[in-house]
């Protein structure tokens, strides 16, 4: 069960973007037969309707989570209720976009439908909300790598599996029908593999240390294999697609109806990191190096910044707001919240989750520019902080089952 604990919270939840990895939420709450809306076809306008959603005026934020045995329930942030949605296997990892889960699980990547999704019009947004789905699985062996875009009825999600190197490319707006459809799946050479979606194309990496761009039919564009030497780490920022490279990243954007491939170096002498996390659809993204220091990529100027860490961390985000915040996870269990310019310490926590921490369990850290969410596997407990207000323990959701894996949806 979660019940949540206040602290200085206003009458009215404020509705922020976030992620965390899952808590077993319970509640007396019980949620519609988990139906896909049908037909689901995005609207001609272009503003990510769906038939059989009802489009709503803000932000429907939810925690949807999954349990250790599968189980898969959905915590509404302002009326605080839960619903379960349904059972998958097990999962032993889980990626998002903001609407589908996708989790890895032992006969491959199974997906959830939150029902929960906004749509981002540049200058304005729509919000909406329809029944929650299991989907189906898509086939595949040992671990997967997902890589989402930041659109929830358009364009690709691609997936790779390591074991066999297969590259497979899910068709979005089918997934927004509540099928799963494969635009291409591609046998290559097993290797740390990632498919990368960009517009209607795809990165898909190659164990030689290159990437290619393949059309949704899985054929090669011409001219486009640029070298990446030991690809990991990728994230979707408002500009375009980024893959890590080991000496820097490459950057990908639609430009003309075609993708555009740009390198961005990392600074001299700069370790690089491995993965990136930012709150979603910022230009700027952050990492740790293997040294311990702050990478930060923005993506709209081209360029990195490497920052001093104030204490020794373990997770890192950019909130990329006016003030450039960047929160960080420290070795023994604070949020710390840092100039994201020059590396100084802004506030701290006291320690929230060192009992994970010490017996191995990685806490996720998700940054919204008023709130930062952190979960406590060992602790059992989820943590909503007010950056901007001296690191401020807004809430707290005390969990009966340890929280495994969660994704914020309906941003």
């Amino acid at each position: 069960m979660i019940s949540p604990r206040k602290a200085s919270v206003r009458s009215r939840l404020l509705l922020l973007p976030l992620t965390v990895s899952v808590l077993a939420l319970a509640s007396c709450a019980s949620t519609p037969p988990a139906s896909t809306p049908s037909p689901a076809d995005a609207s001609a306008d272009g503003h990510g309707a769906i038939s059989g959603a009802q489009e709503v005026d803000e932000p429907p934020l939810h925690l949807a989570t999954i349990a250790a045995d599968g189980t898969v329930s959905q915590l509404d942030l302002l009326s605080e209720q839960t619903s379960d949605i349904g059972a998958i296997d097990p999962p032993t990892a889980l990626a998002t976009d903001g609407r589908y889960l996708f989790a890895d699980t032992a006969d491959g990547v199974t997906i959830v439908d939150s029902g929960m999704w906004t749509w981002d019009h540049v200058d304005h947004f729509h919000y909406y909300r329809a029944s929650p789905a299991l989907l189906g699985t898509v086939p595949g062996e040992g671990a997967a790598t997902v890589a989402t875009t930041n659109s929830s009825t358009t364009g690709g999600a691609g997936v790779y599996f390591a074991e066999t190197g297969d590259a497979v490319l899910l068709d979005v707006a089918a997934l927004s029908r509540g099928e799963i459809v494969e635009s291409f799946r591609l046998r290559t050479d097993p290797h740390a593999g990632m498919v990368v979606p960009v517009g209607s194309f795809a990165l898909v990496t190659d164990a030689d240390g290159t990437v290619s761009v393949h059309a949704s039919d899985g054929d090669v564009v011409p001219g486009t294999r640029t070298a990446c030497p030991d690809p990991r780490g990728t994230i979707t920022t408002r500009v375009g697609a980024v893959v890590g490279c080991d000496d820097g990243a490459l950057l990908a954007s639609m430009q003309d109806g075609a993708v555009r491939i740009e390198r961005i170096p990392l600074p001299e002498g700069a370790a690089r990191p491995l993965s990136f996390a930012n709150r979603e659809g910022r230009p700027t993204a952050a990492g740790l190096s293997s040294d311990g220091r702050i990478l930060l990529l923005d993506t709209r100027e081209r360029q990195w910044v490497e920052l001093p860490a104030p204490a020794p961390l373990v997770a890192v985000t950019a909130v990329d707001d006016a003030d450039a915040h960047v929160v960080g996870l420290t070795a023994d269990g604070r949020v710390v919240v840092i100039d994201g310019t020059s590396g100084t310490q802004l506030a701290i926590t006291e320690p929230l989750v060192a009992a994970s921490l010490a017996r191995g369990d990685r806490p996720a850290l998700i940054a919204d520019d008023r709130r930062t969410y952190l979960t406590g596997p060992a602790e059992h407990l989820l943590f909503e902080i007010d950056v901007a207000d001296g690191a401020r323990i807004a809430r707290t959701f005390t969990t009966s089952d340890e929280p495994l894996f969660v994704a914020e949806t309906g941003r």
